[in-house]
């Protein structure tokens, strides 16, 4: 049967399961757009083309299934790049597909002209420009194999408008993709695996570091079963938040710059170190000369090109990290470290006269303070989607989580504006889910003409906006290490509730943690979006985020938060 290049990418992406598309149409994508009203496809019209990228990015984190974007060409597609280089450092499965210029007319600077693919070329797993027709379905077809498959990434398809427009004798691809050179892995070398079974069973104080592959690979349950065999604490990264309960007995916190104390001293006095599915960022490391020193390390990934990349380790697996620890499994010893357990409860408890929400009210409002009692009201179960900065660590401290797949935030490339389109994602993805969007005046204002989606689309989202006046994290590096001299930080900020209301969206202001907790509680059972405005500290000890691991420092050398004077405490 004859189809035109347009209705081919409505027949395939029917055909691998799409549900929704993310994107704004323009001229060399017009083609593309005219039959989509024929298919059972929903489209979701986004404000700006790095929203659409942002939103199919918390698609598929939520929903575990390829997201996709689509844009124009020219500054339609330019405009996806920031999403692009944010799924493909945090591992996301997305297919962007773009609009060009027509095929005779490439490589003379056409209007709206832009090499779209030799720009994607360092940020995608795999991009396309198809050139005839009569390959575009088995080019969509291995965009989603590749995409989904192995360490999950972007995949970008830039398709002419001559080849929207020509017609073909269409059928769907039957054949099992065939790609030389790529062949995702599955279980590990049965000798390396030994080998680390041999280090685990001889450990005394082992750490498990777990990462967002622990989600991607399903293993969630297949780590719960090996920590709780051979004892060993579990601390997370950013992205891996959630892949372990956190309310369990073995778990720790989040490691590294902004992780807890005393998971990292556990990780630097540690004698094994056990990397699932985590990639030795810096800002989980630290120092990398003094890094665990005293530890053996075991590390386990997908991405063969990430093992002894940057921490050079003595058992690196390749491999699916769900089948590793099943291989792993029946090699390791049922054991006990109550000694190690002991230090690690030990170290602990010191935090607890450091922790700003254990300090009587005082009439002011810190971050933290808002984002437990969203914790409180929702009791974990909500869908936690952040922006990047201060509001964004305190989110990974202060709302712990118990099930995967429940927090969405840009971690490698700190990708401030992602949160507000992102929580349109996670919302679509899971209508029936209370998603709640944890934003900072900075990042809210890059992204927030997307509010109009929300309120098109009716989705209920709940945004929670940190106001502080600054670029915070910024401004929190200028007070420790640049003589408080806050330099280009410093915001003027509209009234927020008036233009959110302005949006139709039902919206409250909150200075202190009385209004901050009846606010929350009222947009927790609010019928529709909701936005709340948190007035929070601008300087000072309820401004700044601890610890904090400077840079150049070893993962132990932490600026903490000022003792609570235990009289305060204890009242």
């Amino acid at each position: 049967m004859k189809r035109t290049g347009a209705e081919i990418v409505w027949e395939m992406l029917e055909h691998e399961g799409v549900e929704v598309v993310f994107g704004i149409p323009g001229g060399a994508i017009m083609h593309t757009y005219h039959p989509r009203k024929n298919y059972d496809v929903r489209h979701i019209l986004m404000r700006h083309e790095q929203c659409a990228a942002h939103a199919a990015d918390g698609y598929a984190r939520v929903s575990g299934k390829v997201g996709v974007a689509m844009a124009t060409s020219g500054p339609g597609a330019t405009n996806l790049v920031t999403g692009i280089a944010t799924a493909m450092t945090d591992s996301s499965p997305i297919v962007y597909i773009t609009g060009q210029v027509a095929s005779p007319v490439l490589g003379t600077d056409a209007f709206q002209e832009v090499d779209i693919t030799g720009i994607t070329l360092p940020i995608t797993k795999h991009n396309y420009l198809v050139a005839d027709v009569s390959e575009l379905a088995e080019v969509i077809h291995e965009a989603f194999y590749i995409a989904r498959s192995g360490r999950p990434g972007p995949v970008l398809i830039d398709i002419p408008k001559d080849v929207q427009i020509a017609a073909t004798n269409f059928t769907l691809p039957e054949k099992e993709i065939d790609l030389p050179g790529y062949r995702p892995v599955g279980a590990g070398d049965p000798a390396l695996v030994q080998k680390a079974a041999d280090l685990i069973n001889g450990a005394q104080r082992p750490v498990i570091l777990a990462g967002r592959g622990v989600q991607m690979s399903g293993a969630a349950d297949a780590l719960r079963a090996f920590a709780e065999r051979t004892e060993t604490p579990v601390a997370y990264t950013l992205l891996g938040k959630g892949g372990f309960p956190e309310s369990h007995p073995l778990a720790l916190a989040m490691m590294g710059m902004h992780g807890e104390v005393f998971a990292n001293r556990a990780i630097q006095e540690a004698d094994l170190i056990l990397a699932f599915g985590m990639r030795f960022s810096d800002r989980v490391t630290g120092n990398l000369k003094r890094y665990a020193p005293n530890a053996r390390k075991v590390h386990v990934d997908m991405d063969a090109a990430e093992l002894n990349k940057i921490v050079q380790v003595d058992v690196p697996i390749h491999g699916d990290l769900r089948q590793v620890l099943e291989q792993l499994l029946p090699l390791v010893n049922e054991t006990q470290h109550p000694a190690w357990l002991a230090q690690i409860d030990e170290w602990r408890a010191q935090n607890r006269r450091r922790d700003i929400i254990n300090r009587p009210e005082n009439g002011h409002l810190a971050a933290p303070h808002f984002i437990n009692e969203i914790w409180e009201a929702t009791r974990g179960d909500a869908i936690l989607v952040t922006d990047v900065g201060q509001h964004q660590m305190w989110a990974a401290q202060y709302y712990p989580l118990d099930r995967p797949q429940r927090i969405v935030t840009s971690g490698g490339q700190g990708t401030m504006g992602f949160g507000l389109p992102a929580a349109i994602g996670a919302q679509v993805a899971q209508p029936d889910a209370e998603v709640w969007a944890i934003l900072g005046d900075g990042g809210f204002q890059m992204t927030l003409h997307d509010l109009a989606t929300i309120v098109q689309e009716k989705l209920p989202v709940r945004i929670a906006l940190s106001n502080n006046g600054y670029l915070g994290m910024v401004r929190q590096w200028q007070e420790f290490f640049y003589g408080k001299n806050y330099e280009a930080t410093p915001l003027i900020n509209p009234d927020f509730v008036q233009l959110v209301e302005a949006y139709g969206i039902r919206a409250w202001r909150a200075t202190n943690r009385r209004e901050a907790r009846e606010a929350i509680a009222e947009a927790h059972v609010h019928n529709g979006p909701a936005f709340i405005e948190f007035q929070v500290a601008q300087e000072g000890d309820e401004a700044n985020v601890y610890p904090m691991v400077p840079t150049g420092a070893a993962l132990h050398e932490m600026i903490e938060r000022p003792l609570i004077e235990l009289e305060k405490l204890e009242a």
